[in-house]
């Protein structure tokens, strides 16, 4: 079976399963994660951390790059 039609298959059963649920804490949940997977994280994130996100992203651009050996070695006493 492809995954094409193996993701389908699991839809449809989704679907049947939502039509015949009646507790409504599930069916807010279940708004509520498809409100959350709509909204671009990026968006909710405050200006500090977006001008950390630019920085790191700056530095990777200009080379300014750590390996992943020493950054665990840097880090080592919080892993």
């Amino acid at each position: 079976m492809s995954v094409s039609l193996k993701i389908q298959n699991q839809k449809i059963e989704l679907i049947q399963w939502l039509s015949t649920i009646e507790d409504s804490s599930i069916i807010e949940k279940i708004a509520a994660l498809r409100k959350a997977e709509s909204q671009d994280w990026y968006a909710s994130i405050s200006n500090s951390e977006k001008k950390s996100i630019d920085s790191g992203i700056q530095d990777a651009e200009e080379g300014k790059l750590n390996s992943h050996s020493k950054a665990r070695k840097l880090y080592e006493k919080w892993l």
